[in-house]
């Protein structure tokens, strides 16, 4: 609600709040991560999960998420073509990481295949 006042006052100081408060919020959030983590990695041991292919989509959430903060941090600055732009490179770099997952999984529908 504070913001939403700024804004209307002094709209440089509501950008300045609002990403200062976006990293903060950010950044308590991060701590929780390792655990998530670590329950990734041994759901990923009893299941004998290939690391490689459980970093990569771990990569690839990463990715989601911090180009997602990106895009609404540009939107809330007024840059909606700068976050379309940031959107849209999250989007290749996600797809890039796939490419190897995809063709394991195609690899071994053609193996199931007669």
């Amino acid at each position: 609600m504070l913001i939403l006042v700024i804004r209307q006052q002094r709209p440089e100081f509501a950008l300045l709040l609002s990403l200062g408060l976006s990293v903060m919020i950010f950044l308590l959030v991060a701590g929780k991560i390792s655990l998530i983590l670590d329950l990734f990695n041994d759901l990923a041991n009893r299941a004998n999960v290939n690391q490689l292919y459980l970093n990569t989509v771990l990569k690839i959430i990463g990715i989601a998420y911090i180009s997602e903060f990106g895009a609404q941090i540009c939107r809330d600055a007024g840059e909606s073509a700068v976050a379309g732009k940031i959107e849209l490179a999250g989007k290749i770099l996600i797809l890039v990481l796939a490419v190897p997952i995809i063709a394991v999984v195609l690899d071994t529908i053609a193996k199931l295949l007669p």
